[in-house]
């Protein structure tokens, strides 16, 4: 398939404020049951909930450079029966508001209890709003994922692994981010979100690495031979049939060799997993927190390096007819 960079933007900006979402409510839980020291109220939150909301917000805008009439991008959520494109176009907007209305419930202070638990502790506005909004963003890594899971015919993506993946490098990603943020706004907190960020690019270079497997190893179901409807056993195809390209050879084929392809590959693995989890492991050592924010923007750079990679692998059984282009 061929990568358009607007939706590589799209799908890790919003893959990152997801996870910084879901970083925040964990630090938020976890001080709440004394697990972890509380960070100043309600700045460390408020600011946090708006940097998620910058992310989302500008993979938002990021998406309107693929569409052919953005004017028209509102009809996208009709179809929310049956298509995961609509479930996607109305979730979001959906955790965008919900991270703004936890942003406000802590630059208001709207914790006080509301309900109280058999141990004791009480609960307030600001946990169920992020409670709501830690669900949003798991639905709205489902919903991403699908929309390329869903596709039988692109085999690379027809997998649980697509869901697992956009999940697992989401939340990396984030609480990368989280940690980063927090060597400003609340050191202590950095060893708990930095090993996060680091449990979860460990995961997310497995969860990776099984894929890539997996896709080494598919085959085409059809041949040259089935795609244009001829029997003999050697056909080599000379031209695509014309001079010009065609819609055909734009959207479907990136147009790159096998040997770019692969260089992605390896760049992809040590900029989004190898580096990230040398720099939070030094930083979780001892290294100046330096270390820890270098760790989110080299992995964030990594991972528009593998969303394209993600993008370019699916072959569509197309390309099996136009495999010349004049």
């Amino acid at each position: 398939m061929s990568p358009k960079f607007s939706v590589v933007l799209l799908t890790t900006l919003i893959g990152t404020g997801q996870g910084l979402l879901v970083a925040l409510f964990a630090v938020e839980v976890g001080a709440l049951f004394n697990l972890l020291p509380a960070p100043q109220r309600p700045w460390f939150y408020f600011y946090g909930s708006l940097l998620a909301l910058l992310f989302t917000g500008a993979g938002l805008i990021a998406s309107f450079f693929h569409l052919g009439r953005p004017e028209r991008a509102w009809r996208s959520a009709a179809m929310w029966r049956t298509s995961w494109l609509s479930r996607e176009v109305i979730v979001l907007p959906a955790f965008m508001g919900v991270t703004l209305l936890y942003a406000v419930a802590h630059f208001l202070w709207l914790g006080e209890a509301i309900a109280t638990l058999p141990s004791g502790v009480t609960i307030g506005a600001t946990i169920i709003v992020g409670l709501v909004g830690t669900l949003l963003a798991f639905a709205l890594f489902v919903c991403t994922g699908m929309i390329y899971a869903c596709l039988p015919f692109l085999r690379e993506w027809a997998t649980p692994l697509t869901v697992i993946n956009y999940t697992l490098l989401g939340c990396a990603s984030g609480f990368a981010f989280a940690a980063a943020y927090a060597t400003a706004r609340a050191p202590p907190l950095v060893p708990f979100l930095a090993t996060m960020a680091l449990i979860l690019t460990l995961l997310g270079f497995a969860g990776r690495a099984a894929s890539l497997v997996r896709n080494s190893r598919l085959r085409p179901k059809s041949t040259l031979q089935t795609a244009i409807g001829i029997s003999h056993p050697r056909i080599v195809q000379k031209s695509q049939g014309f001079m010009g390209d065609s819609f055909n050879t734009r959207e479907f084929f990136h147009g790159r060799s096998a040997a770019f392809l692969r260089s992605m590959k390896w760049l992809f693995l040590v900029g989004a997993f190898v580096l990230p989890i040398l720099l939070l492991a030094a930083g979780l050592a001892g290294a100046p927190g330096v270390a820890i924010v270098a760790a989110f923007v080299v992995q964030y750079l990594g991972l528009l390096a593998e969303r394209w990679f993600f993008f370019a692998q699916a072959s569509h059984p197309q390309n099996l007819y136009y495999q010349a282009i004049a």
